[in-house]
């Protein structure tokens, strides 16, 4: 018999070998002798309790309704299991205690190549090639910055001519964000719902959220890159599409935009495209640190 309260000291199995993500939604996360349990209430569609196999997962994403026991922390924090409060269909989130995850792989390489000057505009670069379709010959990040800037504002106008909405410029007021028009308040709750899902990818590989390569104020910087890269086919597609569809009910936008970014994030499977754009950004396949680190994108 293994030492410990539930017997399982040593019994932690390596993230590598997990079973990736599991959504919880409307119950209670608890313990029930010994075991991680999730109670559904009443008012669930499936009423009941069920064992959560706490050690076969990397995360756990606990959604609306829902509330987590002292004990359950505790038994999450002793396997090394993340948990996240999200919205619906990971539209939000609010927050992800660190939990400790056993690899620190991931978080060595991106502060490797975040900590060359070289490394950094390569990967930067990289970047810009995923969202431009092309790679760019020029070194200086203001440069790429302006040439993707330039090259977003068409997009905007083509995607605003496509769903037919009146599109001016974008505009966005911090302190009065509903003084924008609909189109321009659907892009901000979009790219709300998306950051928030990059937050997920990004936690859940155990990454470094300060430590981005376009971004740079911000302390969740790479996860604002992560999240740039499904601007034009994540972002713009999902306001845009609730920015029409507010034309014809009386919805609010928000939550136009956040049942749009539910679906959509479901049928593209939107989290797990974003694990594997980290794997592929911070190239944490290869299996050495020679010279393949410092070519070019």
């Amino acid at each position: 018999m293994l030492k410990g309260r539930l017997g399982l000291e040593k019994a932690r199995i390596p993230h590598a070998d997990r079973h990736g993500l599991l959504w919880l939604s409307r119950g209670e996360l608890c313990v029930v002798e010994g075991c991680l349990h999730f109670m559904r209430g009443k008012d669930s569609l499936t009423p009941g309790i069920d064992q959560i196999p706490h050690q076969a997962v990397s995360m756990i994403l606990l959604g609306p309704g829902s509330s987590v026991t002292h004990d359950a922390l505790r038994l999450l924090a002793r396997h090394g299991t993340l948990l996240a409060a999200v919205g619906e269909d990971g539209v939000r989130s609010y927050t992800a205690p660190p939990l400790l995850p056993d690899r620190s792989d991931v978080a060595r390489r991106q502060a490797e190549l975040w900590g060359s000057p070289r490394r950094r505009i390569s990967v930067a670069r990289h970047m810009y090639a995923l969202r431009l379709g092309e790679v760019l010959p020029h070194r200086a990040l203001d440069t790429l910055r302006g040439i993707e800037g330039a090259r977003v504002k068409t997009i905007y106008r083509l995607m605003a001519q496509k769903h037919g909405i009146k599109w001016e410029r974008r505009h966005y007021d911090r302190a009065n964000p509903n003084a924008a028009d609909i189109a321009n308040q659907a892009i901000n709750h979009a790219a709300t719902a998306v950051q928030a899902a990059a937050a997920i990818a990004v936690q859940s590989m155990a990454a470094l959220p300060p430590l981005g390569f376009i971004h740079e104020d911000s302390g969740q910087s790479f996860v604002l890159d992560i999240a740039d890269l499904f601007r034009d086919t994540v972002t713009l597609q999902i306001a845009f599409t609730a920015a029409k569809r507010a034309q014809d009910c009386d919805e609010t936008i928000d939550r136009l935009v956040r049942r749009e970014a539910a679906s959509v994030f479901r049928k593209q499977q939107v989290i797990a495209a974003m694990i594997d754009r980290i794997k592929q950004v911070l190239r944490v396949d290869e299996e050495s640190h020679g010279a393949g680190d410092d070519r070019d994108s």
